[in-house]
């Protein structure tokens, strides 16, 4: 049976339209200038730096050194296939409430890809000075509760690819310190659980434990994120217990649907 064709929308945005023409260009091409963009757009070079600026915000296009845009984390190819993601988030949706029902805190739900990670779902607490949703959004894994905990599942050599310094001959200021890293990683490994001390965001920090699959391989990253004012220390362990309790339910789930 065939498509039925693509009819173009009754009242079109351009500017949402730009955007989106852009950020395929860049996804499918590898790489654009400002002026290639503008001449590929049709629009000024004014225009078009707006639109890439806006699209490197958004984590889906960054500029290299050379002034080059390219396809940035939010387009790059997820290592989890979207049926996978969108189990989880809908799976983890009730658990995050009930972390917030016990907790008064935000709390997420993070993936992995490459050496970045991506908050798939989040659910907000209602004190008046929280941590916001960061469902959507990108940050280097090796600077995230839930990214330093999925990195730690990782075999040696796998770290090796992920952190290999031909990955980053565009940035290498990204690039962290692997000695070190692992270090830390090992850490992590042997407490089951880790904490960000404003190592993302200024002012935030986050515990967080891992979500495995029934094979043991960690899939996602369960955290609770609270401002630093608000944090602690002799807290810890009844916070990393309510986040163990709510990974194994919600692992329990998850199974329940394989």
């Amino acid at each position: 049976m065939d498509k039925p064709l693509k009819n173009p929308p009754p009242y079109p945005i351009a500017s949402v339209d730009h955007a989106l023409r852009a950020a395929i260009v860049l996804q499918l091409e590898g790489g654009a200038t400002v002026s290639q963009i503008a001449e590929r757009l049709g629009v000024a070079r004014s225009t078009a730096h707006r639109i890439l600026a806006m699209l490197v915000y958004r984590d889906f296009a960054v500029q290299d050194e050379d002034r080059v845009y390219r396809a940035g984390p939010v387009l790059e190819l997820a290592a989890h296939s979207p049926s996978l993601v969108s189990r989880l988030r809908a799976a983890a949706l009730p658990h995050l409430q009930r972390v917030v029902e016990l907790l008064e805190e935000t709390a997420n739900l993070i993936v992995r890809t490459g050496d970045t990670v991506r908050f798939i779902a989040g659910v907000e607490c209602r004190q008046a000075l929280r941590v916001g949703s960061r469902e959507g959004m990108v940050f280097p894994a090796h600077r995230t509760t839930a990214g330093l905990l999925l990195l730690a599942d990782l075999p040696e050599a796998e770290l090796d690819e992920v952190y290999a310094p031909e990955r980053y001959r565009d940035r290498p200021a990204d690039r962290p310190d692997l000695a070190r890293l692992r270090t830390e990683l090992k850490r992590l490994r042997r407490n089951g659980f880790a904490v960000n001390r404003e190592r993302s965001e200024r002012g935030l920090v986050a515990v967080g434990v891992p979500v495995r699959d029934r094979n043991g391989t960690a899939l996602a990253g369960l955290s609770v994120s609270m401002p630093r004012v608000r944090y602690d220390p002799h807290r810890l362990q009844p916070l990393v217990a309510t986040l163990n309790a709510t990974a194994r339910a919600l692992e329990r789930d998850l199974a329940e649907q394989d």
